[in-house]
C-alpha cells in the first residue's frame, strides 16, 4: 500500500510558496507545498510543517508567519530556501520587514502576513492555521506549483 499511496500522492497538484518567518531577531525560510486556503470571512490559511523544521519553532515561539506566491520562472529563489543557513537564504535578494516583523520578499506574485490562530499536530506535521492580517499583490503570472516538477513533496519521518 505504501507505495501505491505514494505513487498516487505525488499526482496531486499543489502550489509551491516560500513561507517565511521571524522570532525575535532570528529570521528564516523555507519552502511549502501544503497550503490552502480554509476560510474568506476570517481569511485563514493553513501550512502544514514538520515538527523539526526550524521554522516549525520560530512560528510556534512567535505566531506570525508569511507566504509567498511565486511566479514559475522563479525556480532558482527556491534553491536558496532548501539550505540549512537562514541569513544566506535572504542574502542578494530584495526583502522587508512586513507588518507582522516576518520577512516580505519583493520579487513574487503576492504575498500573505498572517498570525497563527490555531494549530494542531497530526500525523508528523503540525497544521498551523494563520489568519491574514496583510497582504500584496505585486503582479500577475502563473503560480509555480508541482506541475513544474516531477511529482510532489509527499512528506517525511
Amino acid at each position: 500500500m505504501e507505495k501505491k499511496w505514494l505513487t498516487a500522492l505525488g499526482q496531486m497538484i499543489c502550489g509551491i510558496y516560500v513561507l517565511t518567518t521571524r522570532f525575535e531577531d532570528t529570521i528564516n525560510g523555507m519552502i511549502a507545498s501544503w497550503v490552502t486556503q480554509i476560510s474568506h470571512d476570517p481569511p485563514l490559511i493553513v501550512v502544514a510543517i514538520h515538527p523539526n523544521r526550524y521554522s516549525h519553532a520560530l512560528i510556534d515561539s512567535s505566531g506570525v508567519f508569511a507566504l509567498h506566491v511565486i511566479h514559475r520562472s522563479q525556480k532558482e529563489l527556491l534553491k536558496r530556501f532548501k539550505g540549512p543557513d537562514p541569513l544566506k537564504k535572504f542574502d542578494g535578494i530584495s526583502w522587508k520587514y512586513g507588518k507582522t516583523g516576518v520577512p516580505i520578499i519583493d520579487a513574487c506574485i503576492a504575498s500573505f502576513e498572517l498570525e497563527v490562530k490555531e494549530q494542531h499536530p497530526l500525523g508528523n506535521h503540525t497544521l498551523f492555521v494563520g489568519e491574514v492580517v496583510s497582504c500584496r499583490f505585486q503582479s500577475p503570472g502563473t503560480p509555480l506549483s508541482t506541475l513544474d516538477y516531477e511529482g510532489m513533496y509527499v512528506g517525511k519521518d
